[in-house]
């Protein structure tokens, strides 16, 4: 059994020393924002409710430069604490002070090797001082401090308490591992079409940071080294594809998948049809056998598992073949990102079908589509109100026998009035985190909207480069 032992000031000597490691997740700050009720937005992780924080996390608050990218909560801070009161001296350890300066970024993904390090001992008083330090992966100190304690005076020795489980629920927990994941996987090349302002040019930056994309800017080169010098963005090594104006931009994006130089595009500053002409040209663009459609992606506190509503963005009222498409790419998406047999809701106002409320009719024929093997990949029911598809409670009250109900993890709305007001009230009345990708098309597209954040694009970037490594075994057919 793993045991935890102190050192009774008796026992501590100058010198002394102990450390650990820690390697910073975007759950660590996502579950301490909770915990600390952190609503910085720079703080969050690049920006949870801002739009301007799009640089990478960092431990700290000074002012340099390098120092205003964003503040990891005091994470730092907390593993030396922890230090102290489970290591040097360790149980029974009384926290007098402790003061920190903090040197360098500690960016997601990097390990931190936390030392602490007996300097003075005042028996007569029982307190101790000791430098701390943690170091990055390239040996260079990120934060350094001296904490007073008062060192305990009995020997006490019990099991090591295990952590908690991150609880499923918790703020962006699940984005944060879905990130983790995308990682693993080689960068994927996407064309940025028109990132002429802060928020787009920031957002395929950052994506890019967090090793998500390979970033090719297309659009005109004077605004978008305008748009960089105005945010304070670094452009170099990034490849710009010069484009006149919005639709060229469009264009040439579109022209870089067709020879191979892309796999995916984001939207930049430009309306989301100029983007879309370009992409359902029938002569020049990228459509497939399969309708365009979108699919929101929300991490809803309280909930466990990821909700995906479609289609709030791109179809306005499908017919039973473009519902289909619908069905099949959201089934799809779901699986690539680790869904093994995603649940699929039909939404209406009602369970029962009937002639008065067509979206029961398409529910009822989509269903039995499926039943025909015409949909495949996962289980469908409807129509089921929205209660009936999220509420495992409202099934019981009910009486509703489906595998789907209360259980859903797809939830297709029958038109785009009322999926977008179901995804825009997860968001700002339930605050779930949102990231979104249009399937359909030959590469995914990301078609971000001005409202969202940083770390909303990086977690479409997310989407769309683990749908592309899947999809790359499963390739649509081409129409």
């Amino acid at each position: 059994m793993d045991m935890i032992e102190n050192r009774t000031i008796d026992e501590l000597a100058v010198g002394d020393a102990a450390e650990s490691e820690r390697v910073l997740t975007r759950q660590d700050i996502a579950l301490f924002a909770t915990a600390s009720a952190d609503v910085n937005p720079l703080g969050v992780g690049r920006g949870a409710d801002s739009e301007a924080a799009s640089s990478p996390v960092v431990e700290g608050a000074d002012d340099t430069d390098d120092l205003q990218q964003g503040i990891a909560h005091g994470w730092a801070g907390t593993l030396i604490s922890s230090m102290l009161l489970s290591r040097l001296p360790g149980p029974g350890t009384v926290q007098l002070g402790q003061t920190v300066r903090f040197h360098a970024p500690v960016r997601i993904g990097e390990r931190v090797r936390t030392r602490v390090t007996v300097a003075a001992i005042d028996v007569e008083s029982g307190t101790v001082r000791l430098d701390c330090e943690c170091l990055n992966d390239a040996g260079e100190t990120v934060v350094s401090g001296v904490a007073e304690v008062r060192a305990p005076t009995r020997k006490i020795r019990h099991p090591r308490a295990s952590l908690p489980a991150r609880p499923k629920s918790a703020h962006g927990v699940r984005f944060a591992a879905l990130v983790d994941r995308a990682r693993e996987l080689d960068p994927l090349v996407t064309a940025v079409v028109h990132p002429c302002d802060d928020l787009s040019l920031g957002g395929a930056i950052a994506a890019r940071d967090e090793g998500m994309i390979t970033p090719v800017l297309v659009g005109p080169t004077a605004k978008i080294e305008s748009a960089a010098r105005e945010a304070g963005l670094e452009l170099t090594g990034l490849e710009i594809v010069d484009a006149p104006h919005s639709h060229a931009a469009a264009e040439a994006a579109v022209a870089l998948v067709h020879e191979g130089r892309a796999g995916a595009l984001m939207k930049g500053k430009l309306h989301t049809d100029e983007l879309l002409m370009a992409v359902l040209d029938k002569a020049k663009g990228l459509r497939t056998e399969r309708r365009l459609s979108h699919v929101f992606a929300l991490d809803v506190p309280g909930q466990d598992r990821t909700l995906f509503v479609t289609d709030a963005a791109i179809n306005i009222s499908p017919d039973l073949d473009a519902l289909a498409d619908i069905v099949r790419n959201a089934i799809d998406m779901t699986i690539a990102i680790g869904v093994e047999v995603p649940k699929v809701a039909l939404l209406s106002a009602v369970e029962t079908v009937t002639g008065k409320l067509p979206s029961t009719l398409l529910a009822a024929a989509i269903c039995k589509m499926h039943d025909r093997g015409q949909i495949t990949g996962g289980k469908i029911d409807g129509p089921l109100a929205f209660d009936n598809a999220i509420s495992p409670a409202a099934v019981a009250a009910k009486g509703i026998v489906s595998e789907v109900a209360g259980h859903a993890d797809i939830l297709v709305t029958p038109n785009l009035e009322s999926g977008n007001m179901i995804a825009k009230q997860l968001i700002h009345l339930a605050g779930a985190s949102s990231a979104g990708i249009a399937l359909g098309a030959r590469v995914p597209i990301m078609l971000t909207s001005r409202s969202d954040t940083v770390d909303a694009r990086i977690v479409s970037a997310a989407l769309a480069k683990v749908f592309y490594h899947w999809r790359k075994q499963r390739p649509l057919g081409l129409g």
